[in-house]
């Protein structure tokens, strides 16, 4: 089972005092904005249902390689089908693998989706969050084409990888501090630093288990989105990001 995760981070103001901003550039605003807390219930609430009825939700949602189904083992002792069906490029970013998997993809997204989506808006962020889902699935799927894997990927951090880069290239002055490391990183420095090491630990092997090219994937498919929304692409937007 590839997982799909998030390290634990801190937004930290120019004190390094969690959560306080004294930088009025961002806002922390208390209550969630709709479509992150939105995203938040719909996780948990599957990851709940997910207890409760065993392997059916991954057996038909997860995130299945391309390719002729397969014929699994499931842990009941049934004989089951496997294989890729479109809708699970949504669906993949619902499930998660255990407590620790859902907590860190959902912190992620508490801490960057509520900065996040009042500068995009609720609409382009329903947008860019499912894209960046998508781009994530997508390029999960051709590396496992690639790597002949029978396993399925699930997890949220396709579309938190890219609300973590939209938040980078929104504020690229801002602290993080990233557990275990005590010491406090600008976005512009910590975002490209993510990236390169979710490639090495992909093209080396390292942590086997954690679906390192669909984070990257995700990256990407926010990257373009925010270039897009700028101006920056061949095809222009209706009306450009200003930021």
């Amino acid at each position: 089972m590839q997982k799909a995760t998030l390290a634990v981070a801190f937004l930290l103001d120019e004190r390094c005092s969690i959560l306080e901003r004294v930088v009025p550039d961002v806002s922390m605003p208390i209550r969630l904005p709709p479509i992150t807390r939105n995203l938040i219930v719909a996780n948990v609430a599957l990851f709940l249902l997910q207890q409760v009825i065993g392997d059916y939700l991954l057996v038909h949602f997860a995130l299945w390689p391309l390719g002729a189904d397969q014929m699994l083992r499931a842990a009941d002792g049934s004989v089951v089908s496997v294989g890729f069906r479109f809708w699970q490029l949504l669906t993949y970013g619902f499930l998660h693998g255990g407590y620790l998997h859902i907590f860190s993809n959902m912190f992620g997204l508490f801490m960057f989706g509520r900065i996040v989506e009042p500068v995009l808006g609720k609409r382009n962020f329903t947008i860019y969050y499912f894209v960046c889902l998508i781009t994530a699935g997508l390029t999960q799927l051709v590396v496992a084409r690639f790597a002949h894997d029978v396993y399925p990927t699930l997890g949220a951090s396709g579309g938190v990888f890219g609300v973590l880069l939209a938040f980078g290239m929104l504020y690229p002055r801002e602290k993080i501090i990233v557990f275990p490391i005590p010491i406090p990183i600008s976005a512009w420095v910590l975002v490209p630093g993510y990236a390169l090491v979710e490639l090495f630990f992909g093209v080396t092997n390292t942590l086997p288990g954690i679906a390192h090219y669909a984070h990257l994937g995700g990256m990407l498919g926010g990257f373009l989105m925010i270039e897009y929304w700028r101006g920056k692409l061949p095809i222009k937007p209706n009306r450009r990001l200003m930021r």
